[in-house]
């Protein structure tokens, strides 16, 4: 009802509205090809000029209820006829407001180069790309149900001119109708349904027709694109593009079965996304497709040397409202892309998604030129939003200058190349390499200066001189141990020799081991003086100094002992005492011995925690 008395409103609206008689159209032929998620129409005008003054537009009305789903349009004309028909020339369109039209229309203006005189014509072609005019009814569907889609439009050609003769075919995926307008001459063939011809009808003419049919192809749709476009002059272009993708058709409802879906995934998930192909160019390599997690291997990568093709499969199959995220990345040989002129450099490059099936609801290209580029410049085949921006990378010192592009309600025909130009000396591509040999060089002569370079403290500080006087006070202490062991060894060996006599009864071999004994003791002591005097004059031995005297005492104490029970041994075996004599004479001695040895050993250890 609402939409009954929506149109009846604009119908009103039309009535009032100033007709341009300057301009008719002889003939309209209108297309819409409704096979894929976005609308195409494509209209062949005759425009003849039925005034007297030169025109040089020719304008196109849309409904608002149109023109906010408008994504792309085009007018050209193709001159001459047959097998003498030349290349088509493309005009410039823009929107205009015209002055005493309603509110309820959009005009577009499409120029005229030459302009149209008295009596001429002109046949035009239009193409017209609409992105989200189907809506999904029901909006809400289960998964073993098919997609049903409405589209709205109107039989006769609205146009602020008259036109003799028209026509309209409507192009649907599939002959399975729901339902659709029926009005005087409505035909049938298949899937395609036929208004007209209709006839001498006046400006402004508007009938609206309704239909609603089954589609299952994908609404597969990029809330955001970001592709990345890195030049590097060392031969490589590589590109990143990350998408952020919704199934725009009809929401899914229920519970969702993969075993049904395998079974019957044309029945059971008619509508659903299973994948997405990208056309790449002929030479790219090094493609990679992940998301997230990781890795996605499920897609498969074929060509030729005249194209690549990839096959996207998500992780899961894609039902109505259900969101995925991933990215795509490649690389391509510069050569393919990169050229000369009038002594600049451009990047000639596709603005779209090679993923055709995909329309975007937001799309940003960012171009980003090598370190130093200059004078930079875009040339787009359509309206774009620009801006610039700085990324670093690797060995960069500035910045590398990124040209951004943006812009929403995109489509495949958008899909198109374009160029940023740009200026950049070769020079400039040393500066990577020179900063790289300079880094190495100077690592290798640090290396060398500090491999020869005195880094020892100075030798007439005082922390330089106390550590000299530690290391000799330590060398001090470390020989009188070795000297004070060597005694040590010595008194084993006369404990040895009375070993020996109370098992030989030799006197004399006894007494001669003493007095070789004795001599190398005298020795040790000798050598033990010049050690304690240079331990006395050194301040950095206060505190181990104590130790190494009582050390000392303690072993000449144990060596009086030792030669004295030595002395008494010996002298009992020449008295021919017994055994049991000879213990008893010498019992207290061997235990002030026994306790002298312990001391010594334990001032030892004490010595070398110190």
């Amino acid at each position: 009802m609402g939409l009954r008395f929506d149109l009846l409103l604009f119908t009103i609206a039309l009535l009032s509205v100033p007709v341009l008689s300057d301009l008719i159209l002889s003939r309209v032929d209108r297309r819409i090809d409704l096979t894929s998620q976005v609308v195409r129409t494509t209209s062949t005008l005759k425009v003849e000029n039925a005034g007297s003054d030169l025109v040089s537009e020719v304008l196109l009305a849309f409904p608002d209820s149109q023109a906010k789903h408008l994504a792309y349009l085009s007018a050209s004309s193709t001159e001459g006829k047959g097998k003498a028909k030349g290349s088509a020339v493309s005009f410039p369109v823009e929107i205009v407001h015209p002055k005493g039209m309603p509110p309820a229309l959009t005009f577009y203006s499409v120029s005229l180069p030459k302009g149209l005189g008295k009596g001429d014509s002109l046949t035009l072609d239009v193409l017209v790309v609409f992105k989200g005019a189907l809506q999904p009814f029901p909006e809400k569907i289960t998964q073993a149900d098919i997609q049903l889609v409405v589209f709205y439009e109107t039989a006769y050609y609205l146009s602020p001119y008259a036109v003799k003769v028209q026509s309209l075919s409507v192009k649907l995926p599939d002959a399975r109708i729901e339902s659709f307008t029926k009005i005087e001459n409505t035909k049938i063939h298949g899937s395609e349904i036929k208004y007209g011809p209709y006839e001498n009808l006046p400006p402004f003419s508007y009938s609206p027709i309704v239909v609603h049919f089954e589609a299952n192809q994908p609404f597969a749709i990029a809330q955001e694109l970001v592709r990345e476009i890195e030049i590097s002059h060392w031969g490589n272009v590589q590109v990143t593009e990350h998408y952020n993708l919704v199934h725009g058709g009809a929401q899914s409802k229920g519970e969702f079965s993969r075993l049904d879906f395998q079974a019957r995934p044309h029945v059971r998930g008619a509508s659903a996304i299973r994948h997405l192909v990208a056309k790449l160019p002929p030479r790219v390599h090094s493609i990679y497709y992940r998301d997230e997690i990781g890795n996605i291997s499920t897609s498969n990568l074929w060509g030729d040397h005249k194209k690549t093709e990839m096959v996207i499969e998500p992780r899961y199959p894609m039902f109505g409202g259900w969101r995925t995220a991933f990215t795509i990345g490649y690389s391509l040989p510069l050569q393919d892309f990169l050229f000369q002129s009038d002594g600049k450099r451009y990047v000639n490059i596709s603005f779209g998604s090679p993923v055709n099936e995909v329309v975007i609801d937001t799309l940003i290209v960012k171009v980003v030129l090598p370190e130093g580029s200059a004078d930079i410049s875009v040339s787009a085949p359509f309206p774009v939003k620009q801006g610039q921006e700085t990324k670093f990378s690797h060995l960069d010192l500035v910045g590398r200058p990124v040209v951004v592009l943006e812009k929403t309600n995109v489509v495949p025909e958008h899909n198109q190349h374009f160029q940023v130009y740009y200026k950049f000396s070769s020079l400039s591509m040393l500066t990577e390499p020179l900063m790289l040999i300079s880094g190495f060089f100077f690592l290798f002569v640090t290396c060398i200066v500090y491999m020869h370079a005195d880094l020892s403290i100075s030798k007439s500080s005082p922390s330089y001189l106390a550590k000299l006087q530690w290391d000799e006070v330590q060398a001090a202490v470390q020989q009188v141990r070795n000297i004070i062991n060597r005694c040590l060894m010595i008194h084993d060996k006369l404990e040895a020799s009375l070993r020996d006599l109370s098992r030989t009864g030799d006197v004399q071999a006894c007494k001669s081991a003493r007095k070789a004994f004795d001599g190398l003791l005298k020795d040790l002591s000798k050598d033990l003086k010049p050690l304690l005097a240079s331990l006395q004059t050194s301040p950095q031995a206060a505190q181990i100094l104590p130790k190494v005297e009582e050390l000392v005492g303690k072993e000449r104490d144990l060596q009086e002992r030792m030669m004295a029970k030595h002395s008494t041994v010996v002298d009992s075996y020449e008295k021919k005492s017994s055994g049991r004599e000879i213990e008893n004479r010498v019992a207290l001695q061997q235990q002030k011995i026994t306790a002298l040895r312990q001391e010594v050993d334990d001032l030892l250890d004490l010595i070398d925690e110190i």
